[in-house]
């Protein structure tokens, strides 16, 4: 008598082969360091649970937002600035620098009222003295 045959076990519809296939694909599409932290993390392709393990990693880091698709903060200030002088005239850009560097003065000016430097020092480096000099060679 022949045995039953044993039913295959699937993960969202697909056998053992075709996920592994599916992981190797679309590891290479993500980015080199998530390959890299996949690896170093024990994320394998080999063993019914590691699979499926690695299948749901890799779903989660390609459904994150791409750190490099998203301007950091001075790339959107900068854009803002490009977009604000595109609407100025020369005359207004030229008002609003002149208020700028009055701003900036007077606030280096309260700085140095807070802060003065009474003193200055200067060290020069670039002779040593003749005496010191010669005692370094008497003592050899």
């Amino acid at each position: 008598m022949a045995s039953p045959k044993k039913q295959s076990r699937t993960f969202s519809g697909m056998s053992y082969r075709e996920v592994q296939r599916s992981n190797s694909i679309r590891r290479s599409k993500l980015p080199k360091n998530h390959q890299i932290w996949l690896k170093e993390n024990g994320y394998k392709n080999v063993g019914w649970d590691n699979v499926i393990q690695l299948y749901q990693k890799i779903n989660e880091l390609l459904n994150q937002p791409d750190a490099d698709d998203e301007p950091t903060l001075e790339e959107l200030f900068l854009e803002a600035d490009r977009i604000g002088k595109k609407y100025q005239t020369p005359e207004e850009i030229e008002a609003f620098n002149q208020e700028m560097a009055a701003e900036v003065n007077a606030v280096s000016d309260l700085v140095d009222q807070q802060f003065p430097e009474t003193e200055v020092e200067v060290i020069d480096y670039s002779q040593i003295s003749r005496s010191s000099r010669q005692s370094r060679y008497k003592n050899r």
